[in-house]
């Protein structure tokens, strides 16, 4: 069998010699036809060579190899084609992940791409669905204890014999980090809540631990808007008897819309999943990445994750996928891609009574006729956490899949030599599952395409596993009371792997390792850290426990000011990764924090919403006695620091050229007096449209459904001056007028005493103003009652991707007030 990397690599190289025309997918082809533009990916030719990052070395080596080879083979490859585009003043968005760009043009723009010898394809976006519930079944709202050792196992934990090693190897999964790309997930879950690896005690830090790509989330802290998600992680690495690895810490990416998972959130989570960011998307840091990852939908044949799969391979991820519920329990080649792939590890599904699952999709594959599933695990009434507190059975391989993911992590956790061997970690899966005979669809008693190798069976699997590991055990105390201490953070590292868990609720550990010279840290709040240099010999516990010194506490207070210096109140303060109840700012702007451990801290002050353009602050914080603070709120940017916002003097601008925009709706072509550069593409004119929008791309009609920005639907690349279902009739003018000399013009276009539809005795005036010495867009309002109730205000990228919204549908505009958006980088 080739390897997916070499597969895709082989595959993409041959694209050169195709045709243009066989290069375009005849959806793109039918959405282009259609209209005056479309979405799609372009994919390049060339692949990375992955090869060395497989054979790096040193903790998360891999991963930082993998990533540092793909982002640099993107960023040089596709360097010819963004020049094209940019050119072109076409929007985009690039991926590193696979090779690939995501571009929105028309059919001319198709056929120039296709011409193109860099391009091997051009290709729809695709969705995906979420591998629902094969059953339905009603919500069980049983409320869960906070000991996750005294529920009794669901009975999936049983039959793979889970509970056997948790008890017999004393392992639950510590030290490893599991990841889902699904729905998203509860944070706040009792069963999830205290394992999540963002949790301090008392608040969650999403940064690096969970992102939402599909921008559903109303928050940053873990959410899951359909369920799905939430189950599946629970199924992994839940407390109460429902999680295969209790002990281990999770990690999500919401790459799922609520009820599909899009090709273009599923390649952002996929790329989270090998580098995980901040909040924001950004400062990737690949030493961050899960050691595995669940996937629990699939669908037809998907676009990119061969190129995915193979990247996580790369860096040493243990990756699974659902086979799909699309069998009928007699049909062969009914398991759907990705699981269906040839690299992909697909798992089907059974039921209590030892049958496989009526739904279980079969192999052998249709994609490329590999055996399917490679094994198979329980999937029918599965209990597991679900939205609120409560839990719910559901069946389908999604509940299979997390079987496994789980079995991987306390694989690891009890053989870590094992961890990052893929080949050898799916080999004693493989060869310790309980085979069941069922050649009907081809293969053997020993390997099928009903149930792959057999039934999972983790017990059997780490009984088989190679053991040249050494265990470090021990307790937490307190040097003052001698009281035992839950929640600290103990981390055994060397040059080679770096192991990490948390304390019991007796101030109890345990971590196996390989055997060999560590350092043992734990830190935990209020306490100085505690260091030990442990030398763990093959087959032999040591004793690990410390004893750590209580430090002071002191009182932080301080004033919170906005992006101006004036006192804002309502700004949330809090210590993001201690466990201090967060407040919120009083009216005067100021604070207390009246009882924080000496340490230093991270202090954020998030302002609440709408936040117009007071962005939040984040900042270290040394605690060494009574501090008092003043914490001034940058202005608000978008996401990638290019773009950022502030209150500007307000000065009308009259109009002096009328623009011929009439009706409900309208749109039209303005000339600019000078270039205008707008996110990186300079434009030497714009298009304007009734309902309050500049857009730069195209002269839209029918965009009367304002939005949130940024977002992925057209349109694109606009100023949303005040956008808004707007009808101009004669009381109402478009106009332009140019002020200034050469150099330091300004370009105003403005709309006066336009009627909302829907209400049209209420109008509105306000208008755009394009500085040419400087690029700043200034957008006034001279006239805005009722406030912005239904309108957008802000900017968005030629893609989709970023932007920087000031309001949507919020009653805080102000007549005769102006807003200025400022372009470069602020980061």
């Amino acid at each position: 069998m080739v390897p997916p990397s070499q597969a895709t690599a082989v595959q993409a190289g041959s694209a050169q010699a195709v045709s243009a025309d066989a290069k375009i997918d005849a959806a793109v082809r039918a959405a282009v036809g259609n209209s005056s533009g479309a979405t799609f990916f372009v994919v390049l030719a060339d692949r990375a060579d992955l090869s060395r990052a497989s054979g790096a070395r040193g903790d998360k080596g891999r991963a930082k190899a993998a990533f540092a080879t793909l982002r640099s083979h993107a960023g040089t490859s596709q360097k010819s084609l963004r020049a094209m585009l940019d050119r072109d003043k076409v929007g985009y968005e690039s991926f590193w992940i696979t090779n690939a760009l995501k571009v929105t043009g028309d059919a001319g723009l198709v056929e120039k791409l296709a011409a193109r010898s860099d391009v091997a394809r051009i290709v729809a976006e695709q969705t995906y669905a979420v591998d629902t519930d094969a059953t339905s079944q009603a919500a069980d709202a049983t409320a869960v204890t906070a000991d996750t050792t005294a529920e009794s196992a669901e009975w999936g934990v049983k039959d793979i014999r889970a509970d056997q090693v948790w008890s017999q190897y004393g392992t639950r999964g510590e030290g490893v980090v599991i990841a889902n790309i699904d729905t998203g997930v509860q944070g706040n879950h009792p069963a999830l809540k205290t394992n999540y690896r963002g949790w301090n005690g008392t608040s969650a830090d999403d940064d690096y631990n969970f992102f939402d790509a599909t921008g559903q989330c109303s928050g940053t802290s873990p959410c899951d808007d359909n369920g799905h998600g939430t189950h599946t992680m629970g199924t992994m690495a839940g407390g109460g008897g429902i999680g295969v690895a209790p002990g281990a810490r999770w990690i999500a990416a919401k790459g799922c819309e609520a009820r599909s998972c899009s090709d273009s959130s599923l390649l952002a989570a996929g790329q989270w999943i090998l580098a995980p960011t901040d909040s924001h998307g950004q400062n990737p840091r690949p030493e961050m990445a899960p050691d595995i990852v669940n996937n629990s939908w699939g669908g037809g044949n998907t676009t990119f994750y061969a190129d995915i799969v193979a990247a996580w391979r790369a860096a040493g991820i243990f990756e699974t996928f659902s086979a799909g519920n699309d069998g009928d329990g007699v049909t062969c080649s009914t398991a759907k891609a990705p699981g269906t792939q040839a690299g992909s590890y697909g798992v089907g599904a059974y039921a209590a009574t030892g049958a496989i699952a009526s739904f279980s999709g079969f192999g052998p594959s249709l994609v490329d006729g590999s055996a399917k599933p490679n094994i198979s695990a329980p999937g029918v009434d599965i209990r597991s956490a679900w939205p609120g507190s409560g839990y719910r059975l559901s069946s389908g391989t999604s509940m299979a899949a997390p079987h496994v993911a789980g079995a991987a992590a306390l694989l690891w956790s009890a053989a870590p030599s094992l961890a990052g061997n893929l080949d050898a970690t799916r080999a004693v899966l493989d060869g310790s599952a309980r085979d069941v005979d069922d050649t009907h669809c081809g293969g053997t008693a020993a390997m099928n395409n009903v149930w792959g190798e057999g039934k999972l069976d983790v017990f059997a699997a780490v009984d088989a596993a190679p053991h040249t590991s050494a265990i470090v055990t021990g307790a937490l105390t307190d040097s003052a009371t001698g009281g035992t201490l839950a929640g600290v953070t103990v981390t055994a590292k060397n040059a080679e792997i770096s192991r990490t868990t948390v304390t019991g609720a007796d101030g109890s550990y345990r971590l196996t390792l390989p055997p060999g010279s560590y350092t043992l840290t734990a830190t935990g709040y209020g306490y100085h850290g505690g260091t030990a240099a442990l030398t763990l010999e093959e087959g032999r516990t040591t004793d690990g426990s410390l004893t750590l010194a209580p430090v002071p506490h002191h009182p932080v207070t301080g004033t919170v000011l906005d992006a101006q210096g004036s006192p804002l109140a309502g700004v949330t303060v809090r210590l993001t990764d201690a466990p201090v109840a967060a407040v919120t700012t009083a009216a005067d702007g100021t604070f207390a924090l009246p009882d924080v451990a000496e340490g230093t801290f991270s202090l954020t002050a998030t302002p609440a919403v709408p936040a117009l353009c007071n962005g939040a602050h984040a900042d270290s914080l040394g605690v060494d006695g009574a501090e008092a603070l003043t914490v001034r709120l940058p202005a608000r940017t978008d996401a990638s620091g290019s773009m950022s916002c502030a209150p500007a003097p307000y000065a009308w601008v009259k109009g002096k050229t009328s623009v011929p925009l009439s009706g409900d709706e309208d749109a039209t072509t303005v000339q600019l007096p000078f270039p205008v550069s707008f996110y990186g593409v300079t434009y030497s004119s714009l298009n304007v449209t009734s309902n309050g929008l500049v857009n730069f791309l195209a002269p839209r009609l029918g965009d009367y459904a304002n939005t949130d920005l940024p977002a992925a639907a057209q349109p694109n690349g606009v100023i949303a001056a005040y956008w808004d279902d707007l009808l101009l009739d004669r009381a109402s003018a478009v106009t332009t007028a140019v002020t200034g000399r050469t150099g330091s013009r300004v370009f105003a276009l403005s709309w006066e005493n336009a009627a909302l539809a829907a209400t049209p005795s209420v109008r509105v005036s306000f208008q755009v103003l394009l500085h040419e010495a400087t690029g700043a867009i200034t957008v006034q309002h001279k006239d805005v009652a009722p406030g912005g109730a239904s309108a957008t205000v802000g900017v968005e990228n030629q893609s989709g991707t970023d932007g920087l919204a000031y309001l949507h549908d919020q009653n805080v505009l102000k007549s005769g007030t102006a807003i200025r958006f400022t372009q470069g980088s602020t980061r």
